[in-house]
């Protein structure tokens, strides 16, 4: 199953899945949104055994794309989590997961704007597969893992080194500013999208093929993750867990490539869709 939200950042959104056909439904009347009370609730439970049919057909025209749930209460990330990324930073494989958080206020759509600080001097960016949970996850066993995840999303984890780097080597710092976790479009189910271990990903700057990459580099694959941060805390229903990303970001290459106002990024996962975002100076984002 597959599902997307549509709305204003701060105004009702609609909840869409799509049909056998391709059809696009607004299944709101049906379960109302797609947020962590619902996905507790067994909303998606209701929509697969639903007659998507009968639901009224949704026309996206001129509607903003919304991240496929509604705010998570917490952001997750995985840091090194490519042995291809690992070798380009020039840094060790990690023997356990790096975890840190990004801000709840990074959590927007996948076509918004990326915001560009004036102090920033060294923003870039990440394709990642998101996880997201289904349902309070706390101590289970990797066999147990993918009964907790609701399914998997497409996000740029944006990241501005200098802050993230030089500024204490506290990671969050980095990763914090708002809109820096542009999410969707979609929510897919994992029944929907084969082997999550063996996706195509990419991400282009101005048209230039920048990430080019397969989830089966995960270091760490999803069900040890969701595993493995059970065992420190538990995990909520809506929560995101970012993966990782592969060989390809700014900071890697020679010289480093950092982002600019008026550039463009584009990004993609095999079944998850695509994103495109702007990058923009703070007080000139749509």
């Amino acid at each position: 199953m597959k599902l997307m939200r549509f709305g204003d950042r701060y105004g009702k959104k609609r909840l869409v899945v799509e049909d056998e056909s391709g059809t696009l439904r607004d299944a709101t009347g049906l379960v109302g949104d797609l947020n962590p009370d619902t996905l507790g609730a067994g909303a998606l439970a209701t929509l697969k055994t639903a007659d998507l049919s009968v639901l009224p057909a949704f026309d996206p025209a001129g509607q903003r794309v919304a991240p496929p749930v509604a705010q998570p209460r917490n952001i997750w990330c995985v840091g090194l989590n490519y042995s291809d990324h690992a070798a380009e930073a020039g840094m060790d494989i990690p023997e356990e997961p790096i975890l840190f958080n990004k801000s709840s206020a990074t959590y927007c759509g996948p076509m918004d704007d990326i915001l560009h600080a004036p102090d920033m001097t060294k923003l870039d960016w990440e394709v990642e597969l998101g996880i997201v949970i289904g349902k309070p996850t706390l101590g289970i066993s990797k066999a147990e893992a993918m009964d907790h995840v609701a399914g998997f999303t497409l996000v740029n984890d944006v990241s501005e080194r200098a802050w993230q780097l030089e500024r204490g080597g506290q990671w969050v710092k980095g990763k914090s500013y708002p809109n820096f976790c542009p999410t969707g479009p979609w929510l897919v189910t994992a029944d929907a999208i084969g082997d999550v271990q063996a996706l195509d990903m990419w991400l282009d700057v101005n048209g230039q093929r920048m990430q080019t990459g397969s989830t089966s580099k995960m270091i760490f694959d999803v069900a040890t993750i969701v595993s493995y941060m059970s065992t420190f805390c538990q995990l909520e229903p809506g929560d995101l867990i970012c993966t990782g990303t592969p060989p390809g970001v700014g900071a890697g290459m020679t010289p480093p490539v950092w982002l600019t106002p008026g550039d463009r990024v584009t990004l993609g996962i095999e079944g998850l869709g695509e994103q495109a975002q702007s990058v923009v100076a703070v007080g000139a984002a749509a």
